[in-house]
């Protein structure tokens, strides 16, 4: 749901610019001021998951998403650019400023939750399954926003609906979301984690010592910063979050110029449709080797550079057809990674012997990802409206290229060492 009413923006960027008169350097100014806010609140929503009841973070980042998109709303209803382009840029800004902090909950939250029901020894062998079929959950998102908004277009119904629609599903879901449970431990079910809990206590207790059934403390930012490799993943996911999002966002307005915004909308939406096979992919296929991650995440990049460099020479020239195979295949490539980094490589990292028997830190350590990832990307966004304003689309994919390409450089030792590992590290490959 969340994914829905993020999407749905990008779905209308056309109309925006054509009809509601906002340039296109606003609506890259829009681009980096969610990426910005998006990159903070994750970081400070993972922790928040860790502390307080996931089920009620997820609701205030449901309910806040839905207010935000209503308000979009009124200022497209009420005509704010047309009325004066200072009040309407800087209303719509701010709105956008407010959207990225209520979308964050969603991934470091929802990863947390996954972890507290999915820890058991056969779980964790198939982490990475597991976390890619989850993942999945984003890109219908994805999908359901421009379905819709090919749909409101189609019947002829003006374009806002295509924001307002996700604005009321938000504020519905928010409600069911707050009767979820978080954690299996509060229907009674004990899971690893909670078992090395009690039997840590169990030894203080033979050792007259103080017990504590509060639970482990949250993990700190120093502490998950600590955690081998999450300082390393994260530098190397916001390049690829930035690839990843400049797609995601740009796509319709890019197929815009060649295609009526229907044929645009359904054609950007195979992207989504090829990301979700490809969590699945790099899941499945990093469990069958022992969860050496990196080295798939590696192969996988490096394919989408040579895509990214057709894609650059005959982006522009490419029928309905060839482009539905080539964005289906990059939609693999570039979802698969993302998928997996955000999801099973955090819950691997969060599994590292210095934190076991700790459930509270998965929220953390995704959120420190995953916020990290989202300021690169934020600043790359700052680069596409000028880019292609400027040089022409192929410049965009060319810049993209680049980015892929430092992802890979900067997870290159990591590779290494999964590819030779060290004799006595052998066994333990796929915790870190």
């Amino acid at each position: 749901m969340a994914h829905f009413s993020r999407k749905c923006y990008s779905t209308v960027k056309e109309q925006l610019q054509k009809e509601a008169g906002y340039s296109a350097l606003v609506l890259s100014e829009m681009d980096t001021v969610f990426m910005g806010t998006y990159a903070i609140g994750n970081i400070i929503s993972g922790k928040l998951g860790d502390t307080f009841s996931p089920t009620t973070v997820l609701s205030i980042g449901l309910f806040g998403s839905g207010m935000c998109l209503f308000l979009m709303n009124v200022s497209l209803w009420f005509d704010f650019e047309g009325f004066s382009h200072t009040l309407g840029n800087f209303f719509i800004l701010g709105v956008y400023f407010l959207f990225g902090f209520f979308q964050s909950t969603g991934g470091p939250v929802g990863t947390a939750v996954m972890g507290n029901w999915f820890c058991d020894k056969a779980s964790i062998k198939n982490r990475g399954l597991i976390f890619g079929l989850w993942t999945c959950h984003q890109y219908c998102g994805d999908i359901t926003a421009a379905l819709c908004t090919a749909a409101v277009l189609q019947a002829g119904y003006a374009y806002w609906w295509a924001l307002f629609i996700p604005a009321i599903t938000n504020f519905c879901w928010g409600f069911l979301t707050m009767r979820l449970i978080a954690d299996p431990v509060d229907v009674g079910i004990i899971t690893d984690d909670v078992r090395i809990r009690m039997e840590k206590n169990a030894q203080k207790a033979a050792a007259g010592e103080a017990i504590d059934n509060a639970g482990p403390a949250p993990i700190t930012y120093a502490g998950a910063l600590r955690i081998p490799m999450v300082a390393q993943y994260a530098f190397a996911f916001g390049f690829f979050k930035l690839t990843n999002y400049v797609l995601f966002f740009w796509l319709p307005y890019f197929l815009g110029k060649n295609f009526d915004p229907v044929t645009a909308n359904l054609i950007a939406a195979l992207y989504s449709v090829g990301m979700m096979p490809g969590g699945i992919i790099v899941g499945f296929v990093s469990d069958l080797f022992g969860g050496r991650r990196a080295t798939v995440i590696g192969v996988f990049m490096s394919c989408l550079i040579v895509f990214l460099g057709i894609f650059s020479q005959k982006s522009e020239s490419l029928g309905p057809s060839a482009l539905l195979v080539m964005l289906g295949i990059m939609g693999i490539l570039v979802g698969g990674p993302n998928n997996i980094i955000t999801s099973a490589v955090a819950a691997d990292l969060a599994s590292h012997p210095s934190v076991k028997g700790n459930n509270k830190s998965l929220g953390t350590v995704t959120g420190l990802i995953n916020g990290c990832g989202a300021i690169t990307a934020s600043i790359g966004l700052l680069a596409v409206g000028p880019l292609q304003a400027a040089f022409g689309w192929g410049s965009v994919w060319l810049f993209l290229i680049a980015c892929t390409a430092t992802g890979t450089l900067l997870m290159s030792t990591k590779i290494y060492s999964e590819l030779f590992p060290p004799p006595e590290t052998d066994a333990e490959v796929g915790l870190v």
